[in-house]
């Protein structure tokens, strides 16, 4: 059914499935992220941001915490110096993560189901598990820019394995932040690690082992879809998304599969699986059913 899938993705590093999801599911997802941030911390908030760094522990270690849990990040501008609130509560969210896919039942039905294990039967995977999810809020005006990068650089595999399944619950618009991609960029080899120190005496928990690479901006090429529409990621394409400079927010849910049959998970990946909570497998021996 979904043949040309792996020939797209091995040309361009991503492809497109539109009308993935039913209206219902969109609706149904939509509402559940919405409600999100009913349950977020109203103190000791954390900021998200891929465009800036932060030395502080208690960042570090709430992100690492967030590999096992349901935790909430803030947009860089929705927060005042003292950590009061700058927006409304249900715009000051940048993302929601790690683990929406096993500890919510709505993204936890999306994740797993049969359509999803099918793209993964199709691209050939023999024991898919998904490592982490993400719900992206992207709000009007105050949703940050995601920088260029690959997801390689933050869920390592050798040989790379890891696909991104992404789906945009409303239009992902010019205007409002839609991906943009290298395309052909994911043959180039991992660019850079985001990775646990292995320095145990310093406050940062986490670091790149090197700068951030330029990409031509001429390079990129957007790639508008539809809500309920899923882009298959491919973990060494440089991709990244702008500023929401509209009216109209762009909600998103991402998650990662990783073939846990076929290939070695870094152990220097910032987000690790816990004994007492593996990654959730898809299916084991590609039996979908």
């Amino acid at each position: 059914m979904h043949n040309h899938l792996i020939d797209q993705i091995n040309i361009d590093g991503f492809a497109v499935i539109d009308d993935f999801l039913t209206k219902d599911e969109i609706n149904e997802a939509l509402e559940a992220g919405k409600n999100l941030h009913k349950d977020a911390p109203t103190t000791a908030r954390t900021i998200f941001s891929t465009t800036k760094s932060s030395n502080r522990q208690n960042k570090d270690e709430y992100f690492l915490e967030s590999a096992q849990k349901i935790h909430y990040f803030f947009e860089d501008g929705a927060l005042k110096d003292d950590g009061e609130l700058n927006v409304k509560p249900e715009f000051a969210l940048n993302k929601v993560g790690h683990a929406l896919h096993t500890d919510h039942p709505v993204f936890e039905k999306i994740s797993f189901n049969n359509r999803v294990k099918e793209i993964c039967w199709q691209l050939g995977f023999n024991r898919p598990a998904i490592a982490q999810s993400m719900y992206i809020f992207k709000n009007p005006g105050i949703g940050g820019e995601v920088i260029a990068h690959q997801d390689a650089t933050y869920l390592h595999t050798d040989p790379p394995t890891t696909i991104g399944f992404w789906f945009p619950l409303e239009d992902a618009t010019l205007e409002n932040g839609c991906l943009q991609f290298i395309k052909g960029s994911h043959k180039s080899g991992v660019h850079r690690r985001y990775i646990r120190n292995p320095d145990k005496i310093s406050s940062e928990l986490l670091i790149h082992d090197r700068p951030a690479p330029l990409y031509p901006e001429s390079n990129f090429v957007p790639v508008p879809v539809s809500a309920g529409a899923c882009v298959l990621i491919h973990s060494q394409v440089v991709h990244r998304s702008e500023r929401n400079k509209s009216d109209k927010s762009r909600h998103a849910y991402t998650f990662h599969v990783i073939d846990t049959d076929d290939c070695v998970y870094s152990e220097s990946n910032w987000l690790q699986p816990q004994p007492d909570k593996p990654f959730k497998i898809l299916y084991e021996n590609r039996n979908v059913n």
